[in-house]
């Protein structure tokens, strides 16, 4: 098409479908590994581990267990104040996690986009990058957690409908740093078939990493007793299996952070002409 480059590395044309798609992704992977796999590890599975562990640490449910099986109509002592602990590291832990979080998804976009265009790239530029973007990012995330949050509330299925028109929110604001969640809802209902069956298949291989790494989690953890963290033999086996199965969701991080760029750069393409140079430059 007039004004296209067919072999851009990072901006699908349009016609050039699913396999179009897929190519400018594992080229991205390809070209961005080394540099995507540090960062995915210190701001996606490093702080995802040290939530769990927290979690695990916070959890009364074993104490509650135990208080419980001598008067199991009366509330276990203690019971408000170790509820609220638990949902203040859950909820502030996750909060936390948004922002080392927001972190990573802009200095990989900023890798991802940069190789791209064929510029030079660093850890050291990707990570001064990310914290120049972080705390913007992390607001907006934190308004579509809200969002999406409600919609769950209300049978589910409109938060999955949320969920889905807001998947480009973050790659807006770091391209265009201004209106992301109106920008992505058009840009997700301009072109409904197109941007759902992209997204469906990031969320299908995060979906498919995340259930698999719970379930060797719990089969894991299951011999270690009701209390994990009661001795250090058990502790520190929650730890090590924690860390190991927060290892086991990089595919699910990869997924997100390229093919959310590579959807993002392609809708661009259904707009006007643009490249991965102009892509570059956008993110200042």
């Amino acid at each position: 098409m007039p004004g296209f480059d067919p072999t851009d590395p990072l901006v699908t044309p349009p016609g050039a479908g699913l396999e179009g798609w897929f190519n400018r992704c594992r080229g991205a992977v390809r070209r961005g590994w080394r540099l995507l796999l540090p960062i995915v590890l210190l701001t996606q599975v490093l702080p995802a581990a040290v939530i769990a562990i927290l979690t695990y640490a916070a959890d009364p449910s074993a104490e509650w267990a135990a208080t419980g099986a001598d008067d199991p109509t009366a509330l276990p002592p203690g019971f408000g104040a170790d509820v609220a602990t638990l949902v203040a590291v859950s909820l502030g832990g996750a909060v936390l996690f948004g922002l080392v979080q927001s972190l990573g998804w802009a200095a990989g976009t900023w890798v991802i986009t940069r190789q791209a265009a064929g510029e030079s790239v660093g850890l050291a530029g990707a990570l001064r990058y990310g914290l120049r973007r972080a705390l913007g990012l992390w607001g907006w995330t934190l308004l579509m957690g809200l969002l999406i949050g409600v919609g769950v509330c209300f049978c589910v299925l409109p938060g999955i409908y949320l969920a889905f028109a807001l998947s480009l929110a973050g790659p807006v604001y770091l391209f265009e740093r201004q209106a992301p969640i109106g920008r992505s809802f058009r840009m997700f209902h301009d072109r409904l078939g197109l941007v759902l069956g992209r997204v469906a298949l990031i969320a299908a291989v995060v979906v498919v990493v995340t259930v698999v790494a719970g379930v060797i989690e719990s089969l894991a953890t299951a011999p270690l007793g009701a209390t994990p963290l009661g001795s250090p033999g058990t502790a520190l086996g929650i730890v090590v299996v924690v860390t190991l199965t927060a290892l086991l969701s990089l595919p699910a991080h990869f997924a997100q952070q390229v093919g959310l760029v590579v959807t993002y750069a392609e809708q661009r393409a259904h707009e006007a002409p643009v490249n991965a140079a102009r892509l570059a430059a956008e993110l200042g």
